[in-house]
């Protein structure tokens, strides 16, 4: 597989989160949603990964995990303006550049991997992620052609009644070849109401030079979901739940009731621990096996041994074991 880059643009402030902090910094399942992004490329082996920041950068910069590249846009004119920043960082490199959103946390690495090995397969110049919505109002529609091969894509607004009707979409997220994605950026232009440079107008001047475009549809849609507001944060936050509860019940812990258990990033759970509904474990927390928690539990950073029985109990940042004698509605913390 080609060496691969990618660029997470996260320097938008998201108003409609009506939020002093960042949007990007908002957390989902105990990680900030930027983190999420960074986390799933890096597992998906891009070995260069640039963020892009702009609104609290100095913020964001300090939340981003190690190993890291953080590139400032000091002005947010578009996500073709925000691409450009990294001209210089990436000045020469002829692989695949995935560029991806700090708000959209729910792209598995799987996902990225198997976009990252059909462009390569595709031998394209520029792969777009596609879906397949019941409903795609207001998202730009893709365009094929006879044969599948990508034609274009339109936008909600420009598009016929006929294209309309097309419920393939553009997700906002593509691997570009390095050199090419540069060059036609210098050629797009703020022609619009928003006077901004927009990404996607470096698809149709790959088109009309002969280059090849490529359609990667999601099997699963709903990972394209971006974060706008505190609604779809919620929505995400279920989404993550439910996910990371399966990664458990796969690797042999009882969770009685999934829908009322959080368990968040960065956490251990040994074989046969049963968690029972209501409980909340949190970020550093490691749980032996055989453990029985809940129901009603809230651990956070707890080091909970074998065979530790626990019940309407909290327990932060300490260690508990299966001789310690934990009275329910008990806070236990060091």
């Amino acid at each position: 597989m080609a060496e691969a880059a990618a660029i997470i643009l996260a320097a938008g402030q998201g108003t409609r989160m009506n939020s002093d902090l960042a949007k990007v910094l908002h957390r989902l399942a105990g990680l900030e949603m930027v983190n999420h992004a960074v986390r799933n490329v890096r597992l998906a082996q891009f070995e260069q990964i640039i963020v892009v920041v702009g609104y609290q950068g100095e913020q964001v910069k300090a939340a981003l995990e190690e190993g890291v590249l953080v590139v400032e846009q000091k002005e947010q004119l578009g996500t073709g303006h925000a691409v450009d920043q990294c001209r210089d960082v990436l000045r020469g490199f002829q692989g695949p550049v995935l560029v991806t959103y700090g708000d959209t946390p729910l792209f598995r690495s799987e996902t990225f991997q198997e976009l990252l090995a059909y462009h390569v397969e595709q031998g394209a110049a520029a792969t777009i992620v596609t879906a397949h919505f019941d409903d795609p109002t207001g998202y730009g529609r893709i365009l094929r052609g006879d044969r599948g091969e990508v034609l274009g894509v339109v936008e909600h607004k420009d598009a016929t009644p006929e294209q309309r009707r097309i419920q393939e979409i553009n997700t906002g997220t593509y691997i570009f070849q390095g050199e090419l994605l540069f060059h036609y950026l210098a050629q797009i232009t703020p022609d619009n109401a928003q006077a901004e440079y927009y990404l996607p107008d470096v698809l149709p001047r790959l088109l009309r030079d002969g280059h090849r475009v490529a359609g990667f549809v999601l099997d699963d849609p709903g990972e394209s979901l971006g974060i706008n507001d505190r609604i779809q944060l919620a929505e995400a936050e279920a989404i993550l739940r439910e996910r990371i509860c399966r990664f458990w019940q796969k690797r042999g812990v009882t969770i009685i009731d999934p829908k009322s258990t959080w368990i968040e990033w960065g956490c251990q759970i040994g074989r046969d621990t049963v968690i029972y509904p209501g409980c909340l474990i949190q970020g550093g927390t490691r749980i032996g096996e055989n453990c029985r928690i809940g129901p009603y539990c809230r651990l956070s950073g707890a080091e909970v041994e074998s065979g530790t029985v626990l019940e309407y109990a909290v327990v932060v940042d300490r260690t508990v074991g299966k001789t310690d004698r934990i009275l329910p509605f008990s806070y236990i913390t060091k």
